[in-house]
This record gives C-alpha cells, structure tokens and sequence, in this order.
C-alpha cells in the first residue's frame, strides 16, 4: 500500500497535514496552519522538492 498524506484539525483549530507510510506509521507532521489551502500547498511543496532531497547528515558535527 502506498503512503498518504492526511490533512486533519488539531485540538487549538488549526490545519495540519501528516504523511503516513503504506504501513500505517506517521513519518512526517506539519507545523500548524490557519487555512486548510495552506496546508495543501505545504504538501504540494513537500511532495515537489522531496525526491530531489539531499540528506546532511548531522550527527557528528561539533558544537
């Protein structure tokens, strides 16, 4: 099964999406937004610059 992005209602009112994995696991949440239109475009700019990602690993810089 694929993944899938759920757009939902927090408990203050405000928008936020999160992406769920085939298998049911939460693997990326959304900050809070005032309008379901903008969560969609914080979608549509997650699903457009993902695949294209780099990762930084950051775990052995020092402080």
């Amino acid at each position: 099964m694929a993944g899938k992005f759920e757009v939902f209602g927090d408990a203050t009112g405000k928008i936020r999406w999160r992406l769920k994995a085939g298998n049911g696991e939460i693997v990326a949440q959304s900050q809070a937004y005032a309008s379901k239109a903008a969560a969609e475009k914080g979608i549509a700019s997650v699903q457009s610059i993902a695949a294209e990602a780099k990762v930084v690993d950051l775990t052995n810089a020092t402080n």
